[in-house]
Formats: structure tokens, sequence, C-alpha cells
């Protein structure tokens, strides 16, 4: 019964997963293209992502409530609902990206006030301000992903997500290094590469959506369903904004995380972001895995089959653990060979592939973390959730890596302690709260 779920759940996941990663390339291509220009270049874009990643992933936490109310009223059959809540939840998403893109950019100076080599700041300052209104079709881009998805439709997005690849790739080689008549950009052009292959897949996924025949029947009731409606955003925002908040207690944790590196060296700062990286890109495919966990048990929630919601779940959390040791050897075997992909300074190279083996030690909790966030958002508990990640990132996970990283001089390493420890925890906080709610919920069905 597990082997069955697990193969149903990585069926669905596996093209959100494709898509996933193909939007985490977007970034290491920049990363790899500005390393080879210099390692300063590079610690920019890092300090960047630092400053991007908390409301960024605040807004794509926000999207994620689009995909549960989606796949609840998909399960119950009823396309009215379905078309209302891709209206209102699109509606909610682009208003949060822009406002979230301005905060950015009134808030660019800040970049000066981080204790960061003052050249690193200033290549890292025309980079936020692109990069930060690209988050306006991306999130516009994503939210309608996780409608499409939440039809259980997940190979749309993830073509569109495809070819943003190599468009982005060829953007770059133009655009960072001047070709074609065009001038030399750099970290700008990078940027500039990003934001416009943003622009035009949010508006092929838009067409697709509209015109194409799968879609056809939330298309055709938007005359009656696509009203703004105050109750309808209170529901998104209900799971959306603990969502937001999960997601920011994690990225934020990193993100400040890579700040405090920066205030060591840029050597330090160019490494940590090397190996984040990495470690965020095999992280996708846990997030992809949770996300259709999510989805499948939200289909379940729907119809309160709490025995398919257990099966889901736990037949889940064991391919996590699984993924897990694969992504340990795969840093463990090749982390100098991955640390020279981005830079080739011998310094930075040694750092990064000492951090590889702390990434390889948390693969496993990091996987099944993700997993249960997942499993417990599909069944519409994220309160609890917000609380455990509190706990773990920001009293013990964040404090600890600094008492590692400058009380006991471990640098950078010291951090990453800090990582392994948080992501730990809160793995098995998580777990333990999933395996609690099925049991209580599962004893009221039999009494």
């Amino acid at each position: 019964m597990l082997k069955q779920e697990a193969i149903k759940t990585w069926k669905l996941s596996l093209p959100i997963i494709f898509g996933e990663i193909t939007q985490m390339s977007l970034g290491l291509i920049d990363s790899a293209m500005i390393g080879a220009i210099s390692y300063k270049q590079l610690a920019a874009s890092a300090l960047v992502n630092s400053v991007l990643v908390i409301p960024f992933v605040f807004g794509i936490g926000l999207t994620m409530s689009i995909s549960q109310k989606v796949a609840a009223a998909h399960g119950r059959k009823d396309a009215q609902q379905v078309s209302h809540f891709l209206y209102n939840g699109f509606l909610l998403c682009t208003i949060a990206a822009i406002i979230i893109s301005l905060l950015l950019e009134a808030g660019k100076k800040i970049l000066y006030h981080l204790h960061q080599d003052p050249e690193v700041a200033h290549f890292a300052e025309p980079y936020l301000r692109i990069i930060g209104i690209s988050i306006i079709p991306s999130l516009m881009f994503i939210a309608l992903k996780q409608f499409t998805d939440g039809l259980e439709k997940t190979k749309t997005a993830m073509m569109l997500s495809l070819l943003a690849m190599p468009m982005n790739i060829f953007l770059n080689w133009i655009l960072i290094y001047g070709r074609f008549g065009f001038p030399r950009m750099e970290l700008k052009g990078a940027a500039m590469g990003t934001l416009i292959t943003r622009m035009i897949i949010l508006i092929a996924l838009i067409l697709t959506i509209c015109f194409h025949s799968t879609f056809r029947q939330y298309i055709l009731v938007r005359k009656y369903q696509w009203k703004f409606n105050f109750n309808s955003i209170k529901e998104l925002l209900r799971i959306g904004v603990p969502s937001g908040l999960q997601a920011v207690l994690e990225a934020g944790a990193f993100a400040v995380s890579a700040i405090i590196v920066g205030t060591i060296n840029a050597v330090s700062q160019a490494a940590h972001q090397i190996a984040l990286q990495c470690a965020s890109f095999t992280f996708m495919v846990s997030l992809g895995l949770a996300q259709g966990t999510a989805i499948r048990i939200g289909n379940a929630f729907g119809r309160k089959a709490w025995k398919e919601i257990s099966n889901i779940g736990k037949s889940s959390f064991y391919s996590g653990i699984l993924y897990g040791l694969f992504g340990a050897m795969i840093f463990i075997i090749f982390r100098r060979q991955l640390s020279l992909l981005f830079n080739d300074d011998k310094d930075v190279v040694l750092l990064a592939s000492t951090l590889m083996i702390f990434a390889a030690v948390f693969q496993i909790s990091d996987a099944t973390q993700a997993i249960a966030v997942g499993s417990m958002r599909g069944i519409n508990d994220v309160k609890k959730p917000t609380l455990y990640m509190i706990l773990s990132y920001w009293i013990i996970g964040v404090p600890a890596g600094c008492i590692f990283a400058f009380v006991f001089h471990l640098g950078a390493k010291g951090i990453w302690i800090g990582f392994v420890l948080g992501l730990s925890i809160v793995s098995f906080l998580l777990n333990r709260r999933f395996n609690k709610m099925i049991q209580v919920n599962s004893n009221a069905i039999n009494t």
C-alpha cells in the first residue's frame, strides 16, 4: 500500500520537481556565469539573495494557499470554487508581489549597512534593483503554477520552466559578456536576463490557462466566479500567511546566516554561497515532493479520507529518507568537483568543499521536514508547525551557529553546524506533530 502511494506521489511530484529545479537553476546559472568574472561579484549576488530571500519566500508561501484551496475543491469536483480561488488567489499574490518589489526598492540602501565588503555592496545595489522588479512576474507565474498543480496538471508549468533555462543562459551570455553589440553588463546583465525570462514564461502560462482546453471549464465560469471576495481572501490568507512565515523562518535563517558569514570575509561569503546553492538545488527535489504530497493530501482532505492521508504521508516520509541518503552521498563524493563549477579560487574551493560535508549531514532532516510541512499544509494544520520552526531555527539553530562561528572560532563551518542542529530538531518535531494529527483524527472517525 505504501509503495503504491509513494509511486503515485512521485508521479505527481516529478513535473513539480523538474519545474522547481529549473527555477533554481536560473540562480545557479547566474552564480556560475558571474563567478567566472570575479568572486566579489559572486559574493554580491549572494548578498542580494540573502536580502531578497525573506520577502520572496514569504510571497511563495502565500501562493501555496492557492494549490491547497484548488486541490480541496477539485477533490469535491467543484469547478466553480476552483475558478473562484484561481481569480482571488492570483489577485492576492499579484498585489503582494508589487508590495514586495516596492519595499525592496525603498530599502536597497541597506546593502551598505550590513558590514559587508564595500566593493561587494557596490556591485549588489543595481543587481537588487532589477531582481526586485523580477519578483513581480515570478510570483505571478508561481501563483498560476499553484493553480495548475492543485488540479494535478503539474506538467503545464514544468514545460515552461524547462524552456526558461536555455532562454536564461542565452540572455545571460549576451548581457553579462556583451555579445551581439550589447554592452558588457556583468552582474546587472544576469539580473536583466532573469527579469526578461520571468516575464516571457509568465505570459506563456497566462495564454495557456486562458486558451487550452484542459482549463476551459474554469475559464467559462469567469463571469460568475472572477469577483473579489473578502471572505475568500481571508481563507487564502489563513493558509498563506502561516505558510509564508514557515518559509521565511527557514529561508530567513539561511539568509541571515549568509549575512553573518559575510562579516567574516568575502572568501567565506563566496564559499558559503556555493555550498548553499548546491544544498538549495537538492532541496528543490524535497520541496517538489512536499508540494506533491500536500496536493494529494489536500485532495483526500476534501473527502475526509484520513486513512489515505496517513498512507500518503508515511510513504512520502520514507521517500524523503531515501532521497536524503542519496543527496548526502553526492555531496560527500563530489564536493570538490561541485565547488569548482562556481569558482576556481583555491581558498574558496577548499572552504566550500568542507561546507559540503555539513550539507551532506542534514540532507535527510531537510527532506523529511519539508515533506512534513507539506503534509500538514494539506490538512490545513499550519499554526503549530510555525512555532516549531521559530524554536528550531531562531532559538536554537542560528544562535548555536553564531556561538560555534565566533566563540569557538570555527567561522563559516560553525554557522553550518547550526544548520544541522536546527534542521534535525524541526524534522523531529514536525513529523511527530503530523503522526499525532493522523492518530487523533483516525480515532475520532473510528469512534
